[in-house]
């Protein structure tokens, strides 16, 4: 039997199951990041993954943005996580920005490859990397760490947000070599699900989110998301 105050670890082998878990726990990283935090991988079977199955949480991790369940991106530390549609708004308003990015490249804000990025995206909402990467001539393996860092930029700042995997296919339609992240802007994410922007303060969403992790998350986790959010 269980002791009084432990749990029985968390095991998940359908979406279903993990989408209930990201509603209640707020947000989830793809991989161990959070003290305390479960993660993805951490309470799935390791057998399951990269299986191609129902049962595959590679797989679901392009679900949940599709489906409107969570925003999926680099948001953390430059970590994947996924943030549920309901935390989001709040999220956004601390590590976002309300300024357009063109504004923020014109003030130093956002650099010159991000920013070319973000036009190539907000042009065609949910292209794939490889795509993006013709597009804005950074094809070559030379420059392939300026065009990760520029994504990683965006992310971070989530001014864009991993919409899904798209297959590689050759001419007849046939799945040819491996799937390819694809990008959205967060302003076209959040209005494809009708997700609100917080129009409260900085301070009100502060005080909202602290609350939430303070119900949904350990002492240890919420400690860590605070120190990472900026929430005092």
């Amino acid at each position: 039997m269980l002791k009084e105050n432990e749990q029985k670890p968390l095991h998940i082998e359908r979406y279903e199951d993990a989408c209930d878990l990201i509603a209640r726990v707020g947000i989830l990283p793809l991989a161990g990041l959070i003290p305390g935090h479960p993660s993805l991988d951490g309470v799935t079977p390791k057998e399951n993954w990269h299986t191609g199955t129902e049962r595959d949480p590679w797989l679901w991790r392009a679900r949940f943005p599709g489906d409107g369940t969570a925003a999926y991106g680099k948001f953390i530390k430059k970590k994947a996580v996924l943030i549920a549609a309901d935390w989001f708004p709040l999220v956004l308003r601390l590590l976002g920005s309300e300024e357009d990015p063109e504004k923020r490249y014109r003030d130093g804000l956002l650099s010159k490859p991000a920013w070319e990025l973000y036009q190539l995206i907000r042009e065609d909402e949910g292209i794939e990397t490889r795509e993006l990467r013709t597009r804005a001539g950074m094809k070559s393996p030379d420059r392939k760490k300026e065009f990760d860092q520029a994504l990683a930029e965006l992310q971070g700042q989530l001014a864009i947000v991993i919409s899904g995997v798209k297959e590689k296919r050759n001419l007849l339609g046939e799945k040819n070599g491996w799937s390819s992240t694809s990008y959205q802007t967060t302003e076209d994410w959040i209005g494809q699900y009708g997700i609100e922007r917080f129009r409260g303060t900085r301070e009100q969403a502060q005080s909202e989110l602290k609350l939430k992790m303070e119900d949904a998350c350990t002492p240890e986790a919420a400690a860590y998301m605070h120190k990472a959010f900026g929430i005092r």
